[in-house]
């Protein structure tokens, strides 16, 4: 036996370097393979490739940690064999002389933006909707609450975050006083959103016998604005007939009467006639993915009469696209659209390249493009990577104005004043691939010009931002800022 180890040894001090040598060739193969196959920006493959090559093992360690998107692996794992819920809305579609009449002949640019995004979300444009914008907390809970208060059937109010504050109790005690008529009712929080005050909402809403669940709970203990798979929607469906959309999540800051700590302007939506149905498909998937219940029956049937005059449409998008990134192919063909001026409010500017491009060709095409940020912004190091990349956008014509305090939240873009996007979604990679979002899509001359309108009333109370005070940072603070930038997949 002695004599059998000694040998075997033997051999192995001899072949040992060439075993060593065919597994990092193998692993080497495999990594790069990998990188080919899957990643789709060529830089980023050959960036990748060379560095698995160039530093065997230790490369492809770094891709298996860093370069698989398994964000994208996740979200597909999580909502795979989940059936989509859509309503019939056939009837609620515009024909084509009133597509004519309203947007413009086949050719003209929002024609086309329509016939984009109807390619992008598979979902169709609905006529007969009335929008009213509602600004912050301030008109929007009042008018939520009014609503919870009338439910006779069903209440769906998805939030990314609920806090149990004073704000926050009187939503639980709304949803408690619907639960007591025989109103069903479903309320669905993020995870991350849930744990923003301890203790937690979720116990007090369960106490008063409200059905909640937290989406995709996590094990962190404690608050942490950077995590992935978060549920970002802002939704409330009320007996199948009206609707709340837009960026206003539920709690005190956001209710200006109230004397916050820390104020928060927004701007949210109340929507009647079918594109509440749209908002419905949403909200029914994500509870059936979160509490595993199928919402159905006459409760949560939508109601498809028509309200109003705008066409419009919902926007869903989130790591598990199938196509991840499907919102940057809205807001581009958008950017392409815009005759005469592009407005766009979002707290959190992260754009990629091919984003910032878009927006430097509408301004060099002679579009006026207006980008309106918070002075003061409420995520340091977002703040910080947004101003590393301003370069981009104001070396070629955009404007950028920064709003006074208090930090605004509102995410609202508006194209020649006659179309307007609005929802959770921010100008970020954060929204645009690792979390779910809703938005909303309208063309309606007197909406979308009572929004740009609303832009324009920020800008005149804001400052612009130029060029030379961005290259005028001292090298600390550039230094600061483009560190920052390289997280900004991730911000």
């Amino acid at each position: 036996m002695e004599a059998f180890l000694a040998e075997a040894w033997r051999w192995w001090l001899v072949l040992w370097p060439h075993v060593l040598t065919a597994s990092v060739l193998i692993i080497n193969v495999a990594a790069s393979a990998h990188a080919i196959l899957v990643k789709r920006d060529t830089r980023s493959t050959i960036g990748w490739v060379g560095l698995i090559w160039l530093s065997p093992v230790f490369g492809a360690v770094a891709y298996a940690v860093l370069g698989v998107n398994r964000i994208r692996s996740r979200a597909s794992q999580l909502r795979s064999g989940q059936a989509r819920v859509l309503h019939e809305l056939h009837a609620a579609v515009p024909d084509k002389a009133r597509l004519e009449a309203a947007i413009g002949h086949e050719n003209a640019p929002l024609r086309s933006l329509a016939t984009l995004v109807g390619e992008v979300t598979d979902r169709p444009l609905v006529d007969g909707n009335l929008i009213e914008p509602l600004t912050g907390g301030d008109e929007a809970y009042p008018r939520m609450l009014e609503a919870i208060d009338r439910a006779r059937r069903s209440i769906g109010l998805a939030s990314y975050i609920f806090d149990n504050d004073p704000t926050g109790r009187i939503f639980a005690d709304a949803l408690a006083r619907a639960v007591a008529r025989g109103v069903e009712v479903r309320v669905l929080i993020d995870g991350i959103g849930s744990s923003y005050t301890f203790p937690s909402i979720v116990g007090v809403l369960a106490r008063k016998g409200v059905r909640v669940e937290r989406f995709l709970p996590t094990t962190v203990p404690f608050y942490f604005p950077y995590a992935n798979l978060r549920n970002h929607r802002k939704i409330m469906v009320v007996d199948g007939a009206v609707g709340f959309t837009g960026g206003l999540n539920i709690r005190d800051g956001c209710w200006l009467a109230h004397e916050p700590r820390h104020p928060v302007r927004d701007t949210h939506f109340e929507l009647r006639g079918p594109i509440v149905a749209q908002l419905l498909e949403v909200f029914t998937e994500d509870w059936a993915f979160a509490a595993e219940e199928t919402l159905s029956g006459p409760a949560w049937e939508p109601e498809l009469a028509a309200a109003g005059t705008a066409l419009a449409r919902g926007i869903r998008f989130g790591p598990d696209d199938p196509d991840i990134g499907r919102i940057k192919l809205v807001l581009v063909g958008a950017l392409a659209a815009a005759q005469k001026s592009v407005r766009i409010m979002t707290p959190y500017f992260l754009p990629d390249d091919a984003v910032c491009q878009a927006l430097d060709v509408a301004a060099m095409r002679g579009v006026r493009v207006d980008i309106v940020l918070p002075e003061e912004n409420n995520l340091a190091l977002v703040g910080w990577a947004s101003t590393a990349l301003l370069w981009q956008v104001l070396g070629k014509g955009c404007h950028v104005w920064l709003s006074p305090p208090p930090f605004e939240h509102t995410k609202l873009m508006t194209v020649d004043a006659a179309w307007a996007l609005f929802g959770s979604g921010n100008w970020d990679d954060r929204s645009m691939r690792l979390n779910f979002e809703f938005n909303v899509e309208t063309y309606d001359r007197g909406l979308a010009a009572r929004l740009d309108q609303r832009i324009a009333d920020v800008i005149a109370r804001s400052r612009p931002k130029t060029l030379a005070e961005v290259d005028g940072r001292s090298i600390p603070v550039r230094l600061r800022d483009g560190i920052a930038r390289l997280f900004s997949p991730y911000l």
